[in-house]
């Protein structure tokens, strides 16, 4: 099941969790991802919950092969996470 949707030429999607600690360990497996990916989303996180935006800059700001690869990589540890 796809959790993000594009709009705007960006994929978005917000992850909701228990609560912060647990939001916490969400992005920081995520940041490793994106590390490695050397594709880094564009996000925000109050208490519980992590809102995320992904678009390829390179590529004049719109959706991408990668933005779609990371999206289910992120989906995937949502659902390892949560």
């Amino acid at each position: 099941m796809m959790t993000f949707t594009e709009s705007d030429n960006k994929l978005r999607a917000t992850f909701v969790f228990k609560d912060f600690q647990q939001a916490f360990a969400f992005m920081t497996r995520v940041a490793l991802i994106a590390e490695k990916m050397n594709h880094h989303p564009e996000w925000s996180n109050v208490y519980n919950r992590v809102n995320i935006l992904l678009s390829t800059h390179d590529a004049g700001d719109v959706v991408t092969e990668k933005d779609l690869e990371l999206a289910k990589k992120i989906e995937k540890v949502y659902e390892e996470v949560k």
